[in-house]
């Protein structure tokens, strides 16, 4: 079995805004070979760019698009497959938009090699060590405290043990943070409370925040600065009362390991969609043997979220796992599977693959390139 075909297809909402909100669009890559296989992935950066990057022509040795050094290649060597890519991309592939390009093919690669062996793609990773995973609801904060409290509710209702907020309004003034998070705990009742700053905070006032914010028993606090402040991190994990999560800025091994090793960060949170499927097992596995905790980021389609749930299931320990609760097509329309929680569980899907099949019309709908 060989390649025949790398393609990129990105996909857009007719109105798209600047709300924290990675569903509005997206790039799916579909592998296909001469057997008549295919495997899908999905990348969660610049849709336009990382087709640019597969679809582009040969420059030289060094410098080629993705589509070309796939062709003909043995998709089943997906380390090879993925060798292959990092040598011809070195001019620039060694981070950032390369990274998420080719976490978008490793995905398809590993769901393309479960349909092949007929296994999911758990069972290739090394697991399961559990196929149902508490997940959180990953919402944005509401524009007001009083609009969060009531969101906070319809979660619970809902069967959620576990809501986490985001973005919105953090972050403009101190007497509004507090207020929002007072009112989401009070939304919550018992039941779990992540925040996540979405990194607007310097390391003096996330320290503050962390302290403002602990009587209201956050589960974690997530994306308080700027991904590269490691030193702030490290500030910020030595003060905190409460866990601190980050990671989802980055794509690189190297990278999570001086968050943990240098920020003192307790949870990390690759997203297959920038990481790979392989890149985020080896970043969980890092995180296992530094006594840390690791959860997915993911806010793309189903596609993405079966990624994860596959890793997570391979990974021991796992407490709690993203659900993206944005009301979007190309959220909950991409595919024929919906996975959904039930009491605030999610399975893990267990047909071959990813266990997710694509729903072409929904494809034709949004494509745009």
């Amino acid at each position: 079995m060989k390649i025949s075909k790398v393609e990129a297809l990105v996909l857009r909402l007719p109105d798209v805004n600047a709300a924290a909100d990675g569903t509005q669009d997206t790039c799916l890559i579909r592998i296909e070979t001469d057997s008549g296989l295919c495997g899908w992935g999905e990348s969660d950066s610049c849709p336009t760019a990382v087709k640019a990057v597969i679809d582009a022509p040969l420059s030289h040795k060094i410098c080629d698009g993705m589509a070309n050094i796939l062709k003909g290649q043995d998709p089943l060597a997906i380390e090879a497959c993925m060798h292959s890519l990092e040598q011809a991309t070195n001019y620039y592939g060694r981070s950032g938009l390369g990274i998420h390009a080719m976490a978008g093919i490793n995905m398809a690669l590993w769901d393309l090699a479960g349909k092949a062996y007929e296994r999911p793609v758990y069972n290739l990773l090394g697991g399961p060590f559990s196929t149902s995973l508490r997940c959180y609801s990953s919402v944005l904060f509401g524009e007001t405290p009083e609009k969060t409290r009531i969101a906070a509710q319809r979660w619970v209702d809902q069967g959620f043990t576990a809501v986490k907020f985001g973005w919105g309004p953090m972050g403009e003034n101190e007497k509004q943070d507090i207020a929002l998070v007072r009112e989401a705990r009070q939304g919550l009742g018992s039941a779990d409370l992540l925040i996540d700053a979405g990194q607007c905070f310097d390391a003096r006032t996330a320290i503050r925040r962390s302290q403002q914010f602990a009587e209201f028993q956050p589960y974690w606090l997530e994306e308080m600065l700027q991904p590269d402040d490691l030193r702030g991190y490290r500030m910020l994990s030595n003060a905190s009362p409460t866990p601190i999560a980050a990671g989802e800025s980055d794509s690189l091994l190297s990278e999570f390991e001086r968050l943990m090793d240098e920020g003192g960060l307790d949870w990390v949170q690759p997203d297959p969609a920038r990481c790979g499927i392989s890149g985020m097992l080896e970043i969980g596995k890092a995180a296992i043997r530094r006594h840390r905790r690791v959860c997915n980021h993911t806010f793309k389609s189903a596609i993405t979220l079966a990624a994860s749930l596959h890793v997570m299931a391979s990974l021991p320990g796992v407490d709690v796992v993203e659900f993206c609760m944005a009301d979007s097509p190309l959220r909950h329309e991409l595919t024929h599977e919906k996975l959904i929680p039930v009491e605030g569980f999610i399975r893990v899907p267990e047909a071959p693959g990813l266990g997710v099949t694509i729903n072409e019309a929904t494809v034709e709908r949004y494509r745009v390139a």
